[in-house]
């Protein structure tokens, strides 16, 4: 009888210990399922189909930090592509400077208002003057905020006896605002001012 009892408690506790076991593995197993199901969710949600032009089109969607360098290069390069580039025509000249001050604070405001009251963009259109600016570089310094630009240009001023070739360095911040149509990046250009702007070449025409 007491031999009985061992066998029905040695039994009982190998229950116990498979039940323990499967139990654990259990939740190993939901555990498992859970995070393939979390890292499969998070794949298909960071990929975006697009249909142009009857054409099924993948891309696929990042964090802004893994971009942002390149965006924030982006975005000091438009603005002065916007803010420099300017031809005889003054419609043109508005619409270039209202796309680049969406873009900056009151210091690009400033510099607009003194070129303004000075006569510059009255005397590019009274001269028939094009003025065409190639961003060579900019450096982006990540490691504090906000973020410090430098923007390294090169300028054209096409008048119609010559043309004049100028280095144009400037240096400003970047701080974050919310997107929009008017600021895809989502950076505003503040501190900016020029460092330098001198003549390289004068070519007679």
């Amino acid at each position: 009888m007491f031999k009985k009892m061992q066998n029905i408690e040695t039994a009982f506790q190998h229950v116990r210990s498979f039940t323990i076991i499967l139990t654990i593995g259990y939740f190993i197993a939901i555990g498992y399922i859970e995070y393939q199901n979390s890292a499969l969710v998070q794949t298909i949600q960071s990929r975006l189909y697009i249909l142009y032009n009857g054409k099924v089109l993948e891309a696929i969607a990042t964090d802004r930090k893994d971009n942002i360098a390149v965006e924030a290069r982006d975005h000091v390069k438009s603005f002065h592509e916007y803010f420099f580039t300017l031809a005889p025509d003054d419609k043109v000249i508005q619409a270039n400077l209202n796309k680049a001050l969406y873009l900056a604070d009151e210091s690009a405001k400033k510099e607009y208002d003194n070129l303004s009251e000075s006569g510059y963009y009255a005397n590019i259109i009274a001269g028939n003057i094009s003025q065409q600016l190639q961003v060579d570089s900019v450096t982006v310094d990540l490691c504090s905020y906000p973020y410090h630009f430098r923007c390294y240009s090169t300028q054209n001023i096409i008048r119609s006896t010559s043309t004049v070739t100028r280095s144009l360095v400037t240096e400003g911040e970047l701080r974050n605002v919310a997107r929009s149509d008017n600021n895809p990046h989502g950076f505003l250009i503040q501190r900016w001012e020029t460092l330098e702007n001198k003549d390289l070449k004068v070519v007679n025409r």
